[in-house]
């Protein structure tokens, strides 16, 4: 495709956000047409990908100052978290319609803006594109959570800003001495690039620093919480539903790639953090009365998984992570919108103020119980193709982790049904809430969309995994001779099947023989 198709999806929520900034009575309008316009875009750059075609696609590259390049492209796995952001944003904008109510101007223009810096993280190809996109985007959610969120809104926007802005200078240094090292900025060439052994550790934990808290991963997690209960509930919605994907994108792109022989090294450390998170984050959300911080709490055991399946070192791990990141970006976007809904009727989101609202709202009852089921990882939804990957991965590295893992989703089970039960079903013991109306038009058109997608997800999961399967594959034949043995391997004293059949894998892929 000759059309720069990548520039213009970044450009049309860029000048929709000035427009929102000039024309603040119709800034709702504006931004809505902005993110339709720029999905439908992200429609064509779906339809148009090839998948068995080259790795990198679209690809742009424009030389600003030596050393700099504005060069954007994508492969499979940036154009699913792609379509997940441009998805979920005109959802966001409805959610936002009548809840905000002041400077909506500058709000519907940050939410345009984060939609730029998002596209451009996933496509970014030089390392320092990559670094200001990712970093920028601390500016718009800091501002969405510091200006339009609750009563500890500036305790909560600190909080997030320096967590996730102190790790990231780390992995800055690192790029410089990458770049020095490698003599390109480039990160295709950097992604082939070997770099020395030693050095690779000390790489390896400078990006850490900043892709663990994005993620984000246990200990470094405690402002995930904070921020989801001030922010309002779009900005919940894209911090779950796609912020928090920035770090596991950032180990599929560099950790894994460009440091696999220190990431075999460290995976003992991610399984134990992640069997540690899975663990310890759902007991804390089995106790919540805040129905915000249960589902971000539940957000940290999810991206344990994720964390888990990448450093599996396999294939299943690697897709079954992809699938999570995906599935998790629909499910915990849809319950932060089921939160909302009722937080903009009572104002409040304790779950004893609750109770029986399956009679007076039974639509909204049907949609909760969709996308409860689906974060419990039921047969038929999103997540349970994700689950069900990344578990088979870890068993294989080893069956101790998956074990542990596999009690996330079994506590996953019990808190959520417990959240559902507490709301939905019992006597009403409240009379304000039994008087709450069901979904609104505007409502309906926010959760539709997700529970389609949610359904197709886990009715037929091949067309989210076709375009990632080729890349998935090279990246696991890329980190196969640095991978850990498994336990059966070391018991058989055999060599890990994945390097030896890496290059069968690619070549069947286009067969449909995997």
């Amino acid at each position: 495709m000759d059309f720069p198709i990548l520039t213009v999806m970044m450009l049309v929520p860029l000048i929709g956000a000035v427009a929102c900034l000039l024309a603040a009575p119709a800034a709702r309008t504006i931004a809505l047409g902005a993110t339709l316009v720029t999905f439908g875009l992200g429609i064509v750059l779906w339809a148009s990908y090839e998948i068995g075609g080259a790795q990198w696609q679209f690809h742009e590259s424009y030389e600003l100052v030596a050393g700099f390049s504005y060069a954007v492209g994508i492969d499979g796995i940036s154009l699913m978290l792609i379509m997940l952001s441009v998805f979920l944003m005109p959802i966001c904008i409805l959610a936002s319609w009548e809840a905000i109510t002041k400077r909506v101007g500058e709000y519907m223009a940050a939410f345009l803006f984060m939609e730029v810096l998002m596209i451009g993280t996933f496509a970014a190809q030089d390392i320092f594109l990559f670094y200001i996109f990712f970093e920028a985007g601390l500016i718009p959610m800091y501002l969405i959570i510091g200006v339009w969120g609750g009563d500890n809104r500036i305790y909560a926007s600190y909080k997030f800003f320096l967590y996730t802005l102190l790790g990231s200078v780390l992995m800055l240094i690192a790029m410089f001495w990458m770049v020095a090292q490698a003599g390109t900025s480039d990160i295709p060439t950097l992604m082939q690039y070997d770099f020395p052994p030693g050095a690779q550790l000390w790489l390896f934990l400078a990006f850490f620093a900043s892709f663990a808290v994005k993620m984000p991963m246990w200990p470094v997690h405690t402002w995930l919480p904070d921020a989801h209960v001030q922010a309002p509930t779009a900005g919940s919605v894209i911090l779950a539903g796609v912020l928090l994907k920035l770090g596991g994108y950032g180990f599929i792109r560099f950790s894994l790639p460009m440091f696999p022989e220190a990431s075999a090294d460290l995976a003992w450390l991610i399984f134990t953090l992640s069997m540690v998170a899975v663990v310890y984050t759902s007991l804390v959300a089995l106790v919540q009365h805040d129905m915000k911080k249960l589902i971000a709490y539940s957000s940290v055991a999810h991206m344990a998984l994720v964390t888990a399946g990448l450093f599996a070192f396999n294939v299943q791990g690697i897709e079954g992570a992809m699938m999570i990141m995906l599935g998790h970006g629909l499910v915990s976007a849809a319950l932060f919108l089921c939160v909302g809904v009722i937080y903009d009727r009572l104002h409040t989101r304790e779950i004893d103020r609750y109770g029986g609202l399956s009679i007076n709202m039974p639509f909204y009852a049907v949609f909760f119980l969709l996308f409860t089921m689906a974060a419990v990882g039921l047969p038929g939804t999103s997540n349970f193709v994700g689950e069900f990957l990344a578990l088979a991965g870890i068993y294989q590295a080893s069956s101790w982790v998956a074990l542990i893992c596999t009690t996330g989703i079994i506590l996953g089970a019990g808190y959520m049904l417990y959240l559902y039960r507490r709301v939905a079903f019992g006597t009403q013991k409240n009379e304000d809430a039994a008087a709450m109306p069901d979904m609104t038009p505007r409502e309906w058109a926010m959760m539709a969309p997700i529970a389609a997608v949610v359904l197709w997800m886990g009715v037929y999961p091949e067309s989210f995994l076709a375009p990632m399967r080729a890349d998935i594959a090279a990246l696991d034949a890329q980190i196969a001779a640095a991978a850990p043995a498994s336990e059966a391997q070391l018991a058989a004293g055999e060599p890990r099947p994945e390097a030896a059949n890496a290059v069968e894998y690619e070549s069947h892929e286009g067969e449909g023989e995997h």
